[in-house]
């Protein structure tokens, strides 16, 4: 007797997965969506760089172990936590902020019942809108975390001058498609990158020349001027995109063809064969790259979810509620 389809895309969900829903909290905590979602507002009004900072934030979180808010514990005496590994250390503290203050809202709601790992997931969904990104269907019900400690990051996180290669593989060892992988990068097209992670390619490119060839030259001008004093002042940066910093839109992949691509992975992107005839789908069809990042940012946030026993929910997100083994 054959299996009912449905049946059997079932049985393809993982089982952790499975236990996710689109109304979660509708009788749990029913104003969650609203609590979240006023408190994502008022923080992106106040400091417009919290979108930018919020998604790179769910984004490192996910990348290691799988979304479980492991990134927003704090490190003691005893742990020295994600979110002070070398590659997080550079994370917006707008970011944790909004999170922050989305916790407190809801357990004043709903004592004890919304994860810190689904505040992340919502609010990233939510701010990625408001700055006139796509809207994808988020499913609840993750659990926190049990462990975060800063020697498992490295390696799980792309660095900027990492190679192609290395990167999809990256991405693949994850359960990641190379367009999966571009639709993701589109994420760029807000925030800002600190001036050191580009350096070498203004600075220090090679013997012959400091600058990369592959920079349109006026950008390349106003990123040195910009980033003149960037070994005494670690704050100095400059936007991703730099044409529309702020909204969420193609804008990325179009500056990427035209040299205007900041960072090393960036430029690699654009003229690998095999992402580059992604990258010039996207440039020239906003539509195709919102479906597709959707479509990819549905997948990524119930990557590595933990639920059941597997995981709690925080009494507050920068700490465990219980001892447990790093």
């Amino acid at each position: 007797m054959a299996f009912p389809l449905l049946f059997l895309l079932f049985l393809s969900i993982p089982f952790s997965e499975s236990m996710l829903s689109l109304d979660y909290y509708k009788k749990k905590c029913p104003d969650f969506d609203r609590i979240v979602r006023e408190a994502v507002t008022t923080k992106q009004i106040a400091s417009p760089t919290t979108a930018a900072g919020t998604l790179r934030l769910f984004f490192h979180d996910c990348m290691v172990e799988g979304c479980d808010a492991s990134v927003l514990i704090s490190s003691n005496s005893f742990n020295k936590a994600d979110r002070d590994a070398d590659i997080n250390l550079s994370l917006a503290g707008d970011a944790f902020d909004v999170i922050v203050r989305a916790k407190t809202a809801l357990e004043l709601a709903c004592p004890g019942i919304v994860s810190c790992s689904d505040i992340l997931a919502q609010a990233t969904r939510d701010l990625i809108t408001m700055v006139g990104g796509p809207f994808y269907p988020v499913r609840l019900g993750r659990k926190d975390g049990l462990v975060s400690n800063a020697s498992r990051v490295e390696g799980h996180v792309p660095r900027t001058n990492m190679s192609m290669t290395h990167m999809i593989k990256m991405f693949a060892d994850k359960g990641f498609t190379l367009k999966e992988m571009v639709a993701l990068n589109g994420a760029h097209t807000i925030g800002f990158s600190h001036c050191k992670e580009f350096s070498d390619r203004i600075f220090n490119y090679s013997k012959k020349t400091p600058t990369d060839p592959a920079i349109y030259p006026k950008f390349a001008d106003a990123l040195r001027k910009t980033c003149a004093n960037y070994t005494k002042d670690h704050t100095m940066s400059a936007f991703n995109d730099v044409m529309t910093p702020g909204k969420f839109d193609n804008m990325y992949f179009q500056n990427l063809q035209r040299g205007l691509g900041l960072l090393t992975s960036d430029h690699l992107l654009a003229t690998d064969p095999r992402t580059k005839p992604i990258v010039d789908l996207y440039a020239s069809d906003q539509t195709m790259f919102f479906q597709d990042f959707s479509h990819a940012m549905e997948k990524f946030s119930v990557y590595g979810v933990k639920t059941g026993p597997k995981g709690e929910v925080r009494h507050r997100c920068d700490a465990f509620n219980r001892p447990h083994k790093a």
